[in-house]
């Protein structure tokens, strides 16, 4: 099934997408998170297009195509999702089934919570719902602090955040100088032996530095999550647009929780909902800690999967991936599935 390039413009933004399948086919948009591009979703786009979707997968605000911004208040949810919103109209539709993937998540829980009208339901992969999205403060009350006392982790596994907010530029400059041991650092599969442990982002702002340090090791490539031909254009689009644009999404905790509070149904979302837990993000760690509940008791209509890998989830178990979302969109999403023609 063959994957195709496309742009939508608008007088406030460009978005560059990937789309396949029938161009009268249901809609699903995939929407992916930091540090990735449309391609992340490339084990997905024909797998659902085989089955008669059309679906599309944009590079997002900063990424790839797409426009990159000057200024980190560029990159609040507001003006993301406004984006997301441009995008379907450029495509003459009023609805589509949206599936995010960790800052993509908190997009697709805004889509749904702002504009149910322009959703059939919703996935997301890794980062539950009434977290991110509502701002760093509130994520912190859902820190499992058997895990990370307080007293040595304030912030918990989210401190690379903090490490964000405090030293920008200084967090951003070892992975622009960097950029391919970096991702080839970052797209690791997940680790059982892990379990229970602090994650490396718990110690960003003592280390200085993102993943365990300031200093990148030259790691061998992870071929179980990334190709060289995959991990070659993701690094030139991050060597060519830079990291200020994709870390930018994290220095608007604050004007993303008031556009939070905007929700519809005091938050509420009615849509069918899919979850997938990665087991072993440790970061978004949802098996053992509190970090899902909160999405359990404000979305009505939920279902989740738990996939044994790390945070790429999409990348490295992509046949699990797709099973569960085929499953979820023919059984709880039954009157998008295609029609036979």
């Amino acid at each position: 099934m063959g994957i195709t390039e496309h742009t939508a413009k608008t007088d406030r933004h460009t978005t560059f997408y990937l789309a396949a399948g029938s161009e009268d086919g249901p809609l699903v948009i995939f929407v992916h998170g930091w540090p990735e591009l449309s391609i992340s979703w490339r084990h997905q786009l024909p797998a659902l297009a085989a089955l008669g979707f059309r679906v599309i997968a944009p590079d997002m605000r900063g990424y790839g195509r797409s426009t990159v911004y000057p200024k980190s208040s560029d990159y609040q949810q507001v003006h993301i999702v406004r984006d997301m919103i441009d995008l379907i109209d450029s495509l003459g539709r009023e609805k589509a089934v949206w599936v995010g993937h960790d800052w993509g998540s908190p997009v697709v829980w805004n889509l749904a919570s702002h504009h149910p009208d322009r959703c059939n339901a919703v996935a997301n992969l890794c980062v539950p719902y009434y977290t991110i999205e509502r701002g760093l403060d509130h994520t912190l009350t859902l820190v499992d602090r058997k895990v990370y006392p307080e007293s040595e982790y304030p912030a918990g596994q989210w401190d690379y955040m903090r490490y964000y907010e405090e030293s920008f530029a200084e967090s951003i400059a070892p992975m622009d100088a960097e950029v391919r041991n970096f991702m080839k650092l970052a797209f690791r599969k997940g680790n059982a032996e892990g379990e229970g442990k602090p994650a490396v982002t718990a110690t960003a702002r003592r280390n200085r530095g993102m993943l365990g340090g300031n200093r990148i090791p030259d790691v061998p490539r992870d071929n179980d999550v990334v190709s060289e031909e995959d991990l070659s254009i993701y690094v030139a689009a991050l060597e060519r647009n830079g990291f200020f644009g994709p870390s930018s999404w994290y220095s608007n905790h604050s004007a993303n929780a008031k556009y939070a509070e905007t929700a519809r149904s005091d938050g509420y979302i009615d849509l069918p909902v899919l979850f997938i837990n990665a087991r072993y993000d440790y970061v978004c760690e949802c098996t053992h800690s509190r970090l899902a509940e909160p999405m359990r008791t404000y979305c009505r209509n939920l279902k989740e999967e738990t996939i044994r890998a790390g945070h790429w989830v999409a990348q490295e178990k992509p046949l699990e991936v797709n099973a569960a979302l085929v499953k979820w969109l023919a059984t709880e999403v039954a009157e998008v599935w295609p029609r036979p023609r």
